[in-house]
């Protein structure tokens, strides 16, 4: 059984919380509807000066996610993130193809080093890589386990200060300190272009109203799993399943009361 953490999930609900994501062409509709089924507002720009601009009037969290790296990008992308921190925003770094391609595996060294992410979530290969070790990967899919990545995951969240949530058949969330793990969700989540992308976008509507970072991280693989077991319920393939998901999300947060909830 998975305890999803009700007061959490009905504070998000409650607050719906902007969150800016500058993140790759592939993704951005998935993750925009996903934010919005879990009750949060999703915000989509391109250019620094409006991203600026809308973190420091509205914006309660950013998402970066290098998964269709360019340089114009990585310029929105810092500029967005020095504002952020100056405001004491969240920050939630994706780190896709990290290790595989040496531009964005730069850029986002030098964002951990400059503006230290709020949480940090990645697959296995995309943790390792991130704090130094070789990893098994295959553009953004992963050959290495969530279990052997979480060594590095505990040295990456001492090094940085932030949490980190390694995605697999296991997740794992942890400070360094503490660790959590979250069995569940589906293989078919594997086969829907931007599930885990939209995880990111969701751990950062989540910090905007969590206690601290591996409470958002925490709950924002509990609602995965719930979401993507209650969608395989009721669809067989990718396309039915995206919808499922979506209304799996959204009745998850509906139901959520100031009080744990269980889910099998």
């Amino acid at each position: 059984m998975t305890n999803l953490d009700g007061t959490l999930i009905s504070r998000l609900r409650t607050e719906r919380p902007l969150v800016l994501c500058l993140t790759n062409g592939v993704v951005r509709n998935f993750t925009a509807n996903l934010l919005l089924a879990a009750h949060a507002v999703p915000a989509m720009l391109e250019d620094a000066k409006e991203a600026e601009e809308m973190l420091q009037t509205c914006a309660n969290a950013l998402l970066v996610n290098v998964g269709t790296y360019s340089q114009a990008q990585a310029s929105v992308i810092r500029a967005a993130v020095a504002t952020a921190q100056a405001r004491s925003l969240p920050w939630v770094l994706d780190p896709v193809a990290v290790g595989l391609l040496s531009p964005r595996t730069a850029l986002c060294h030098e964002l951990m080093s400059l503006y230290p992410p709020t949480l940090i979530r990645g697959n296995a290969s995309e943790i390792l890589a991130l704090a130094g070790h070789s990893a098994l990967a295959r553009g953004p899919e992963t050959s290495d386990t969530s279990e052997a990545a979480l060594p590095a995951a505990q040295a990456l969240a001492h090094a940085t200060g932030a949490a980190v949530l390694i995605t697999g058949p296991t997740d794992y969330a942890t400070d360094g300190a503490q660790t959590h793990a979250v069995i569940g969700g589906h293989e078919m989540m594997t086969r829907v272009t931007g599930v885990g992308c939209a995880m990111g976008a969701l751990a950062a509507a989540l910090c905007s109203v969590a206690d601290n970072a591996l409470q958002a991280a925490v709950a924002c693989s509990q609602l995965f799993s719930f979401a993507g077991t209650q969608a395989a319920s009721h669809a067989r393939h990718p396309g039915s399943f995206a919808t499922a998901f979506l209304d799996a999300m959204d009745g998850c947060v509906l139901a959520a009361e100031p009080t744990s909830v269980e889910s099998s």
